[in-house]
């Protein structure tokens, strides 16, 4: 599902140098701090148990904020993104990603 790739910032590659990184961007719960999630699609993800997909699950705290976020991550034989679940924070888009990150060094 494309578009939750879109909305979530998923998928998108950090740099021409990472083909393998696919970013995500959690704001934990009570937070104001946002954090980067690299995926590696060749060794992060598992085969689930239909043996077609894949799926990843990552416990994720920030430097600021100490509240652990779950995410788990659903992906087809393709490795696309057909799915989130998250507990204790909200998956958030890049550009709440690169406005937290502004903040944090107002004067580059």
């Amino acid at each position: 599902m494309d578009f939750l790739n879109r909305i979530f910032g998923g998928g998108s590659r950090g740099s021409s140098g990472d083909p393998d990184g696919l970013y995500y961007y959690v704001r934990p719960q009570g937070c104001d701090e946002v954090i980067r999630v690299r995926i590696n699609r060749m060794n992060d993800l598992s085969l689930a148990d239909d043996g077609k997909s894949y799926w990843v699950h990552k416990v994720v705290r920030g430097i600021k904020c100490r509240q652990t976020v779950d995410l788990n991550l659903y992906f087809d034989s393709n490795k696309r993104l057909t799915n989130t679940e998250i507990e204790n924070g909200d998956l958030v888009d890049v550009s709440a990603y690169d406005e937290w990150m502004a903040q944090q060094n107002p004067n580059p």
